[in-house]
This record gives C-alpha cells, sequence and structure tokens, in this order.
C-alpha cells in the first residue's frame, strides 16, 4: 500500500481445472489480473467463481493446468507461500477472531506476509495504516465479535491489505456494506489500482462491477462463456439470462 507500483504482479490461470468426483466446477479456466487494472468474475451461483479462487489462492490445487504470479508458477505452493510472494484474498463468508481487538485481527495479515520474525515497528505501521485507509480507528480497541457485518467486512479487507500485497482477490467484496461504506471501497480500491496493484473480485453487485471493473469474465458451469469491457459484458443477452438480467448499468466502464 504504501509503495507506489505495490510490486506490479501478474495473476495467470492457464487451463485450470478443478473435478470434485466426476463434476468439473473448473472446467479449463483461462484468466488474467493485469497490474494496475481491476478484473471481476461474475456469474451464478455454482459458477465455479468461488472454486477457481481457491485455485488461484492455494486452498485448493488444481487438477490441470497452471496458475502463475508475476510470472512464476506458484501452482503446487500452498497459500501460506502465496502470501509471502504478495498474494492476499478475502472469503465470501467473513472470517475474523470474534475476541480479539479489530486492530489485533487486522495486525494479524501484516504479520503474515513479513514471516516468522516480522519487524515490529513495520508491522505497527502497516497495521496502523490499514486501519485509518478503512476508518477503523475508532473501533480498533474493540472486540472484532462486538462489530457489525459491515464493519467486519472492512476488518477483512484491512487485514488483506496490511501484508503490503502486489495482488488482492476480493470476494464478494460488498456484501453487508452500507452505502458510505461501499463508496469509501470503490475509493480505495480505484486508489489501489491505481498504484499498480492487480485487483481480482467477485461481485453480485452489476452497478459495482459497471463502476469498478475493467475487465470482466463472465463464469457458468464452470466455463468462462465471455469476457471483455464491462459494459460488454454486462449488455451481452447470455450474461443476462445467465446472471439474473444482468444489464450495462448508466455509465458502466468502458
Amino acid at each position: 500500500m504504501n509503495r507506489t507500483d505495490a510490486g506490479r504482479a501478474r495473476l495467470t490461470a492457464r487451463g485450470v481445472v478443478r473435478r470434485y468426483g466426476g463434476i468439473e466446477a473448473v472446467a479449463g479456466v483461462d484468466l488474467a489480473a493485469p497490474p494496475g487494472r481491476i478484473t471481476a468474475l461474475i456469474g451464478p451461483n455454482g459458477a465455479g467463481k468461488s472454486t477457481l479462487f481457491d485455485c488461484l489462492a492455494g486452498t485448493v490445487r488444481p487438477d490441470a493446468g497452471r496458475v502463475l504470479l508475476g510470472g512464476r508458477d506458484v501452482t503446487r505452493l500452498p497459500a501460506h507461500a502465496r502470501v509471502r510472494l504478495g498474494l492476499a484474498r478475502t472469503f465470501q463468508q467473513i472470517a475474523v477472531f470474534p475476541t480479539l481487538p479489530v486492530a489485533d485481527n487486522v495486525r494479524i495479515g501484516a504479520e503474515q506476509r513479513r514471516g516468522r520474525r516480522p519487524d515490529t515497528r513495520a508491522v505497527d505501521e502497516a497495521t496502523a495504516r490499514a486501519l485509518a485507509l478503512f476508518g477503523l480507528g475508532r473501533v480498533a480497541a474493540r472486540p472484532a465479535g462486538d462489530q457489525p457485518t459491515g464493519v467486519l467486512r472492512l476488518v477483512e479487507l484491512a487485514r488483506a491489505l496490511a501484508g503490503d500485497p502486489r495482488v488482492l482477490l476480493l470476494d464478494e467484496p460488498s456484501a453487508g456494506l452500507d452505502a458510505a461504506q461501499t463508496a469509501r471501497l470503490v475509493s480505495v480500491l480505484r486508489g489501489l489500482a491505481g498504484r499498480g496493484m492487480a485487483l481480482l473480485l467477485v461481485e453480485h453487485d452489476p452497478d459495482l462491477v459497471g463502476e469498478l471493473a475493467d475487465t470482466v469474465y463472465a463464469m457458468a458451469g464452470g466455463r468462462v462463456v465471455t469476457c471483455g469491457p464491462a459494459r460488454t459484458v454486462l449488455a451481452d443477452a447470455r450474461v443476462a439470462r445467465l446472471w439474473g438480467g444482468a444489464a450495462a448499468p448508466t455509465g458502466a466502464g468502458p
């Protein structure tokens, strides 16, 4: 977050396949999340989006295909190793330590990226920056479990960013946020992309996708059915049928 280019790493999936029994949850997906851009992944429930995210993040190993981070093949690396290389993610289901203060939850992200013996001052500074970025200073000392859903979503985002990632995966980041929190999210994500970070998000709000995304991939049945600029993809009749009537919002991306 404090660097002007965030390392400029590209996240790439090449022919990624993930099977569960005889079902291909992800069936040969190619995808690229380039630095300095916001890429969105959309589709109906069961399309394979979360499974693809798991393959990219390292919590699940693909049955075929490759995952590249900054040109390095990380397909066989576990999640914690990818974190050290600069990849961070948030989850669809909020995952915090409820008895720990908000600040300590965020601090975990700063420590994970920096290894077993992190520099205390660097961790403190990264934690403070992340808290400030999402306006969490007023609740920093309070237990995370006492906070409403919208605040916890911001805590997760702050924890991910406290590690100064080069690539950020966001699984439904706007879920549970009110209008003011969503506006802050939009501002932060645009700022991160502007500083060179690669962002990939799963999102169900077509207005938010149209407002944020440079490129959109639409999935169904484990496959990418179309990809391109946000306005083009959101106006595609196939996407509308699959995604509950999505249409390009006014002012959507180029």
